[in-house]
């Protein structure tokens, strides 16, 4: 009889931290355990209004040391930790850091321990969005594209622009910087003990989708790209990185600080890592041409491809595309949205203000109750408001919203873009405003898949996995009839931790290639909606609504800044 082998996929997302112990024979989930990060949750170090979101890295050791101990003693313990063989992370990104030469966060050493500059720069981070509009325009000057594997458009989410908003804000931080790195790449790293950031292998996931880095350029682009972009960052490639791992190599053993913490054997693999939807994509077995939506916080969007078919092939305005960067031998294409169940979570936000605010002002109940009553209000709402929202009909002139509520990701990254509702009456109640902000969502995805199609990349499925594709079957069956698709949501609860798990087990050896990895621990689908012929012809007319109103927003937005540049020049 075969022996259990056992390998733990850690998923970092926005809010929380998940870790899963899988078998690796046949992806059966032992355990799982979930940290919401302490800091995070309250607020610590984020501006929402300023487009602040921050992160501390405590958050994350912590959380990572918790979530792995604890599926550990929930699956046995001893006897279980000696049968686990490989370790791999996901992450959100472009989440990146400013580190020491040993590798070491600055937030993490003295000084700056509560300096937000210091701290993780969180993906909805939208402090560098000047930065990202200078790098490119500046791009335009060389007769190399290298913004071409990124679609064209540099976005203020992603590595540099957030790299050159720091140095230019904070000197302290700037002195103090010895290299820059990403979550994703930062985690393997402290798990197998480095103290060179040389060392930190670089995951091709994050430094091709968000970082420029390219085998046609063969690495970055030159630091004359940089230095004259801005002379702050003169020198900066030679602090970084030129060679890039994906995610089936490894990054190394478990250290024996971290196999003491865990309860873990030093001869546990550590993977190298990747982001989030990346990694997703693989828990959710995809497959090519299929686009698979990890819908959360925010949407990202995947699709691979055989290399020797995109070859020539260049997408514009998604995220990019990557040799290598979710399975080795296909480029992936990464889109995706910047704000998704954000949208709801915004709205049911509005919605609570009374509960938040006014009823610690109550002479009728006491503090306990009014926590308690805030708390299953806050449980209560998107569901109660999904069910009334599908009872509404579908109607032409319903109210029509626009879900660029944290910008645009894609198609055509762009986050000064904001959100909108329209179309307004004195019948609009909260259902009937929740049921046009859904729509948007699902307007946008479309919007993604249309820009696919339009470029040459046929689009042959949708996979849905994250939480809204497992929590809101109200949003899918409305995805499904906007995009005129069926969509299948995989059946396991944390496909970005599967995914990481799968990739554990290759870098273990356990399995020799992803693919094989993904037939033998792939869980299947256990839901699948089909689209309502009967409703495509009035989604199509008020999506094409929602194109005419997104165009009229980004003109004025468009105008707004214009005219701001003006004014600064008259002041000057």
């Amino acid at each position: 009889m075969r022996e259990d082998q056992f390998v733990i996929g850690v998923d970092y997302g926005s809010d929380s931290v998940r870790s899963v112990l899988i078998n690796a024979h046949n992806g059966e989930e032992i355990a799982s355990s979930v940290f919401n990060y302490p800091r995070w949750q309250q607020g610590l170090f984020c501006k929402p209004a300023e487009n602040q979101f921050r992160q501390h890295p405590l958050d994350y050791i912590e959380g990572l040391e918790t979530t792995i101990k604890d599926c550990i003693a929930k699956a046995g313990g001893a006897e279980v930790a000696k049968k686990v063989k490989g370790l791999s992370v996901d992450t959100t990104g472009s989440t990146p850091i400013a580190v020491d030469k040993t590798g070491k966060p600055l937030a993490l050493t003295p000084g700056f321990e509560q300096n937000p500059n210091a701290m993780f720069i969180l993906w909805k981070d939208h402090t560098s969005v000047l930065e990202a509009a200078q790098i490119n325009e500046h791009a335009t000057k060389f007769d190399t594209n290298y913004l071409k594997y990124v679609g064209g458009i540099y976005s203020s989410e992603w590595f540099w622009a957030k790299l050159l908003h720091i140095v230019r804000v904070d000197a302290q931080v700037r002195e103090a910087l010895h290299s820059w790195v990403e979550h994703c790449d930062w985690i393997p790293f402290l798990l197998t003990g480095g103290t060179d950031v040389k060392e930190i292998k670089r995951g091709r996931c994050s430094a091709g989708h968000k970082a420029l880095w390219a085998e046609e350029f063969g690495g970055l682009p030159p630091d004359e790209f940089f230095s004259s972009l801005d002379p702050l960052l003169t020198g900066i490639t030679d602090k970084l990185f030129k060679d890039t791992y994906t995610a089936d190599e490894a990054a190394g053993t478990l250290s024996a600080e971290w196999a003491e913490k865990l309860g873990l054997s030093t001869d546990v693999i550590v993977g190298t890592g990747a982001f989030d939807a990346h990694m997703g994509a693989v828990g959710g077995q995809i497959e090519p041409y299929h686009l698979s939506k990890v819908m959360g916080t925010s949407t990202c969007d995947i699709l691979v491809a055989p290399s020797v078919e995109v070859e020539g092939k260049l997408v514009a305005g998604i995220c990019g595309q990557v040799n290598g960067s979710v399975i080795p031998g296909m480029t992936g294409l990464e889109a995706g949205q910047s704000a998704f169940g954000d949208t709801y979570a915004w709205f049911k936000n509005v919605l609570l203000w009374p509960l938040n605010n006014l009823l610690s002002q109550s002479a009728i109940i006491d503090t306990a109750t009014a926590e308690a009553l805030k708390a299953e209000m806050a449980e209560l709402i998107i569901p109660e408001l999904s069910r009334q929202a599908d009872l509404l009909p579908l109607d032409f002139d319903n109210e029509l919203s626009i879900d660029w509520f944290n910008g645009r990701r894609t198609p055509d990254a762009n986050q000064e873009l904001k959100g909108a509702i329209t179309g307004l009456g004195l019948g609009s109640d909260a259902p009937r405003v929740f049921r046009s902000l859904a729509e948007a969502t699902c307007f946008g995805a479309k919007s993604i898949v249309e820009r696919f199609i339009s470029e040459g990349i046929p689009v042959k499925g949708i996979i849905g996995i994250g939480g809204v594709a497992k929590k809101s079957p109200f949003v899918m069956q409305m995805m499904a009839d906007v995009l005129g698709m069926p969509i299948r949501i995989h059946q396991f609860k944390h496909t970005c931790a599967l995914g990481a798990a799968m990739f554990a087990a290759v870098v273990a050896g356990i399995y020799p290639t992803v693919e094989d990895a993904m037939q033998g621990m792939g869980r299947g689908f256990d839901v699948e909606y089909y689209p309502n012929k009967e409703k495509e012809a009035l989604y199509l007319a008020r999506y094409n609504k929602y194109k005419t109103l997104g165009s009229f927003i980004a003109q004025q937005i468009a105008a707004k800044a214009t005219q701001g540049v003006k004014d600064n020049s008259v002041l000057a």
